[in-house]
């Protein structure tokens, strides 16, 4: 798939590379995390901020997005973004793609304040986004044939049990960091895996019609 394929993926990948490297080159990484990054706190309490110039509490969880913490983290969620990201965008269309990984990041971003409001760690990186489109990735390319419980359709108990593996992988991976959660920001992984799953056949009907 060439890059004009999927020019809004390609373009997010692109804009977090060259933030990263501007930002590491000019050594206001830490800075730009501080002032850009997500902070559950902001929206609790009263915090003191560094001197300068703080981006909207609101505006943190899409700004988070371009932010990461090193080269493995950059390097690891770009794999993930452009391999799935960029089979989606070509079937779902820019539009509903970008529907898709603003609410992955706001809904990420969300449950990540739900766990710990008062947290003044900042939460970073495109984990959110990026899980939202791993969930409407594995409902529409999912072979596994998957039956009716009582009166929950089909699609809905493959969605359940797809929800339920992503949440166990993301705590797995929580405990194995020391039950240190919002290292991983784990609950950014499950809040935007929900929002893919809950946004999967809306935005399918809104591509194509249809019910």
């Amino acid at each position: 798939m060439k890059p004009q394929d999927a020019p809004l993926v390609t373009g997010y990948a692109l804009a977090c590379v060259v933030v990263f490297v501007l930002l590491r080159v000019t050594g206001y990484q830490f800075d730009a995390i501080m002032r850009a990054g997500f902070i559950p706190a902001r929206f609790a309490v009263e915090l003191v901020a560094p001197p300068g110039t703080m981006v909207p509490a609101a505006l943190t969880p899409l700004t988070s997005a371009f932010l990461h913490g090193g080269w493995l983290h950059l390097i690891f969620n770009m794999i993930m973004l452009l391999f799935i990201g960029r089979q989606l965008e070509a079937p779902l269309g820019a539009k509903a793609m970008g529907v898709l990984l603003v609410a992955g990041a706001y809904v990420g971003a969300f449950a990540q304040y739900l766990a710990d409001p008062a947290s003044s760690v900042p939460m970073i990186g495109a984990s959110g986004a990026i899980s939202a489109l791993i969930a409407v990735f594995a409902l529409i390319f999912s072979r596994s044939q998957t039956k009716a419980i009582g009166p929950i359709p089909a699609h809905w108990v493959r969605a359940l049990w797809l929800a339920l593996a992503w949440i166990g992988l993301q705590l797995l991976l929580g405990f194995s960091g020391g039950g240190d959660f919002g290292a991983v920001a784990i609950w950014a992984h499950v809040g935007g895996f929900l929002a893919g799953l809950l946004l999967a056949r809306p935005l399918l009907r809104w591509r194509f019609g249809g019910r």
